[in-house]
């Protein structure tokens, strides 16, 4: 049976460091490949213009990509590649924030009789602005500290938070269990 692997999380929790850390650890223990899917990739394709007000030659204004059309192609994206890996009996790890999408996944898990785990990092606010701060990214700081108060706060993430303000990507992977954050068998 194959297993998906959500890992969420705000801006700065260190999801990526982690799951690249945790897609090694399950290689290394089964022999078998993994497949990693970092919905920032998918992201990073939208390339828009500098000053969203600017205008074409022809003096009409472009238009602005919405966050939330952004958001729906990443995710559409996402449950795309993972469906393919999947149907190739491929574990899929997907690291990106999940607000509203767990549904969606739950459901792709279901169509392939896939084990879902989910695992949401988290840490200290203090840590996250920090860990901003050291790559370059002090304008990710307020929405990386929104996000932290809504997925600790979401019903549905209770029991999968992981907090590893002081603890190393390495020293995270050996502390999870992940069968401690299997949503449905």
């Amino acid at each position: 049976m194959a297993k998906l692997i959500l890992i969420s999380g705000p801006c700065g929790c260190g999801k990526s460091t982690f799951t690249e850390s945790y897609a090694r650890y399950l290689v290394d223990r089964s022999g078998k490949a993994v497949y990693v899917i970092h919905g920032d990739d998918f992201h990073r394709g939208f390339i828009e213009p500098e000053n969203k007000g600017n205008f074409f030659a022809d003096g009409e204004a472009s238009d602005p990509v919405l966050w939330e059309d952004i958001l729906r192609f990443n995710w559409d994206c996402i449950i795309a590649t993972a469906d393919r890996a999947l149907r190739q009996g491929t574990d899929v790890l997907i690291d990106y924030v999940i607000e509203e999408e767990l549904p969606r996944v739950r459901e792709l898990a279901e169509l392939h009789q896939a084990e879902l785990y989910y695992i949401v990092l988290t840490a200290e606010a203090g840590e996250i602005e920090r860990r901003i701060r050291l790559r370059g990214d002090a304008d990710m700081i307020g929405r990386a500290l929104f996000l932290k108060k809504k997925l600790d706060a979401m019903p549905e993430n209770q029991g999968h938070l992981y907090d590893n303000t002081r603890i190393s990507p390495e020293d995270a992977v050996r502390e999870i269990v992940l069968d401690q954050y299997l949503v449905m068998e």
